[in-house]
Formats: C-alpha cells, structure tokens, sequence
C-alpha cells in the first residue's frame, strides 16, 4: 500500500520498491515504474498500484478418486505479476488517492483464478487415478499436472501473470477412511513390535539363562576352588607342624648337645680346679708340715735354751721372773683390796718358803 501525504490539496505518493505505481492524468501517463516519488492533485489523478514481488497462494480443495473416495489437496502456488501495465489494465488495481487503498480486491481475483485453473487440472489427475496410488504417488501426479496446466494457461499470461512454483503439501482422504487404512498398517507395526517384543523376551530369557548357567559354573568353580584351598591349607598346616617339629627336634637335640658340652666342660673345669685345689691343698699341707715342723723344731730349741738357761739359773731369779712375767700378762689393775685372810696365808707361804 502507497503511503500519501495530504499537502494543501496536494498529496505525495511514496512507493515500495516491490510496487509499480501507474500515474494518469486524463489520457495521459505522467508516471509509471516502481518505488516512485511525487506530488499530484487528487482531483485529476488517476493511480494504479501493481505489487510485482513473489506471492504465495495457499490453496485447499475436494477431489474425487476413481473408486469414488473424497481426498483433500493442500498445494500452494507461487506467482507474481510479470507484467504491471498488463495487469492494471485487466484488473482494478487503483488505488484511493486520500488514503493509498485499492478501490477493489485484485489480488482476490487473481487467487480465485489461479485456485480454480490449478484445482482443475487437480480433479482431471485425480479422477482416473485411485485412492491407493493416489496417496502413494499422487503428490508428484498432482504436483506435476498443476504446474503444466497453469504454464498451458493462456489466460494468464493475457493477464500479465507468471507462475514461479508449485507445490503440493498433502492428499488426505476423509477421515475414516484415513483410519480404515492406518489399521492394517498399525497393525502390521504392532505384529512387528510384539514380534520385537518377544524375541526381546527370549533374548532376555535366554541371557538369564545363560547368566544363571554361567553364575551355576562360577559356584561350582568357586566350591571346587574352596576345597582345594582347605586342602592346600591343612596341608600347609600339617608342613609347618612337621617343620617346627623338626625345627624342635633340631632345636632339642643342638640343646642337648651344648648342655653336654657344658656338662663336660664344667666337670672337666671341676675336675681341674679340684686337681689344682688337691695340689694346692697338698702344697699347702706340705707348707704347712714343713712350716709345723720348723717352728716345731725352733720352739723345741728355743725351748730348750731357754731351759738351759733356766737351769743355771737360781730359784729366786726364776721367781722373780715368774713374777715380771705373770704382772707382764696380768690386765690393768687400778685397785687391790686385800683382805686380812688373803694376806695371813700370803704371809704363811712365804714364809714357808724361806
């Protein structure tokens, strides 16, 4: 749509670049191009706005099969005006000079023209084919006829039409039919899925089993293990009992052996210190005879000279020395208490004596 500006009873046209604007005034052709810019008077202009850029036609319409079945075709159609001055002058594309809108619906006309070609050309396809190879195949039939019959069309190119694309979204039937024929396939899938289900069960099944035989095995293997381990382990026990005995043995009989060995170290040491202690013995015995024998001997001559001497001498000499020795041998006397008894018999002896 034009933007215009209202200006003291002029108006300003601004064009898209996608819009070719066609300016007349009486019979005369003022302006004519796209993206245009200019003043005008409203009272005398004439305006057609023609949009030359790509469109999408979306389009949905009933066919009937060859066996008699309802089908909905979704296609859409790609198009754009080839020819702007064609088609202003086949088509009502003025536009309101105050506000820039089309006096009319073109683009209507144009979809109402290209929906009734292309669904034409669609029921002709459709008609002689059936609804199986429809669905199969029908989109590209479909596809192909339309694009043909609207390149074959000659009223559009009078109109100043040009058909870019053509593209065929879907064929649906109705919808019980659409279930009618989902059912086989739905349930081949679920035949095709509980098939899955149960080979995935007996996969499961026999992968149980074998982890149960496998488990079984493992046990059996483990047992059999644990019995040789019991066995290699009284074995071991009854080695190391026969070893430390052995070791005992050994142990008792080096014993034995060094406490003989002691034994007869210490009484031959014995026998030795009692040899060495009998000689000793014996020399000190001698030693002692012969040191017996000569103080014997010196006594028995000192006793002898000292009778010799004593025998020259007188008797009161030898009193007189009997008395120094016996006071030499006497112990300490402080006091001597004489009674009158004591010395009546000391006085009567001596003098019997002289």
């Amino acid at each position: 749509m034009a933007d215009i500006t209202r200006r003291l009873g002029w108006r300003h046209l601004r064009g898209a670049p996608t819009a070719h604007v066609r300016h007349h005034r009486g019979t005369r052709l003022l302006h004519d191009g796209p993206g245009l810019s200019f003043w005008f008077r409203a009272l005398t202009a004439a305006i057609s706005e023609v949009p030359v850029d790509d469109r999408e036609l979306a389009m949905t319409f009933h066919a009937r099969t060859s066996d008699f079945q309802d089908v909905a075709v979704q296609a859409t159609v790609t198009y754009r005006i080839s020819d702007p001055a064609v088609a202003a002058a086949r088509l009502d594309f003025s536009i309101d000079p105050d506000s820039g809108v089309w006096r009319a619906a073109p683009l209507e006309q144009l979809g109402t023209l290209l929906t009734e070609t292309a669904q034409q050309h669609a029921l002709d396809v459709l008609s002689r084919t059936p609804l199986s190879a429809a669905l199969v195949d029908g989109v590209t039939a479909v596809r192909e006829r339309i694009a043909q019959g609207l390149a074959g069309e000659p009223r559009l190119p009078a109109t100043g039409i040009e058909v870019v694309a053509v593209r065929v979204v879907a064929l649906r039937p109705e919808p019980e039919v659409e279930r009618a024929l989902r059912t086989p396939a739905r349930e081949q899938i679920q035949q095709e899925a509980d098939r899955a289900t149960y080979e995935r069960r007996a996969v499961a099944v026999e992968r149980e089993r074998a982890i149960a035989e496998n488990e079984l095995a493992s046990q059996i293997e483990l047992a059999r293990r644990e019995e040789q381990l019991v066995d290699q382990r009284g074995t071991n026990a009854r080695r190391e009992a026969e070893e430390h005995a052995a070791a005992d043995a050994v142990r008792a009989e080096a014993e034995a052996a060094r406490t003989v060995r002691l034994a007869d170290a210490e009484a031959a040491r014995t026998v030795r210190l009692a040899e060495a202690e009998a000689t000793r013995s014996v020399r000190l015995a001698k030693a002692e005879a012969e040191g017996a024998r000569e103080v014997g001997e010196a006594r028995a001559q000192a006793q002898a000279a000292w009778l010799r001497v004593h025998g020259d001498v007188d008797v009161a000499t030898l009193n007189a020395l009997t008395g120094t020795r016996l006071a030499e041998n006497l112990p300490r006397i402080d006091s001597v208490t004489i009674s009158p008894d004591v010395l009546t018999g000391l006085l009567t002896r001596l003098g019997t004596r002289e």
